[in-house]
């Protein structure tokens, strides 16, 4: 079995964030069961960084950005991915396992007691007030989550840029999200290249 990467601080990352103990599979899964059970109105990935940033601290901001950079760019829910790569870079296979089954279970239970309301309901006007409600406040949630992110991760002018282009890709010229995100990283990629002649190597 490989050991764990170190930091220059000589401890393994998760354990220089959790006061050097192992996080439990149980841990994770009861972290997990309450995101999926609180994140209402669809701003999972929202909830997910007040958790795991904020309240664990399993995370900070810049790697929280870069698993969700992951995420966007494979197939699949970001919230699903998002817990299947935090539970393993904190316990592995294992880890993965215990997260995704805590922030699936409560909503997949949920979801069946509400398709069952809104099949019975649904054509109700205070239904459809209802859902409009929780949609505006979906946004509302992204949109906060985005402004804070934004806050920490982005530098400079090149990464408003970079930023801009997505949207007008995606939203403007309506072009697919996995092509925008291959031409703005090859983009970002380019820019952040390592300008200048490499150091030479002492002996």
């Amino acid at each position: 079995m490989s050991e764990p990467r170190l930091r220059p601080s000589g401890l393994p990352a998760v354990a220089r964030r959790t006061g050097g103990a192992t996080v439990s599979l149980h841990h994770i899964f009861l972290v997990f069961l309450g995101i999926g059970t609180t994140s209402v109105g669809g701003g999972l990935v929202a909830y997910m960084r007040r958790s795991l940033v904020d309240k664990q601290g399993w995370v900070d901001d810049r790697e929280f950005v870069r698993m969700l950079t992951i995420c966007q760019a494979l197939p699949g829910l970001n919230g699903t991915n998002m817990a299947i790569l935090t539970g393993d870079h904190l316990r592995g296979p294992r880890g993965a396992a215990a997260a995704i089954l805590g922030v699936c279970l409560p909503g997949g239970l949920i979801m069946v007691g509400a398709a069952i309301a809104y099949g019975a309901h649904g054509h109700h006007a205070y239904a459809a007030a209802m859902l409009t409600t929780i949609a505006a406040a979906a946004v509302g949630i992204a949109f906060s989550v985005a402004i804070q992110l934004g806050q920490r991760s982005l530098k400079g002018v090149a990464d408003l840029v970079f930023v801009a282009l997505t949207v007008i890709g995606v939203n403007l010229l309506h072009v697919s999200v996995l092509v925008v995100l291959a031409v703005v990283g090859a983009l970002a990629i380019w820019w952040y290249r390592p300008r200048g002649p490499a150091p030479a190597n002492r002996r």
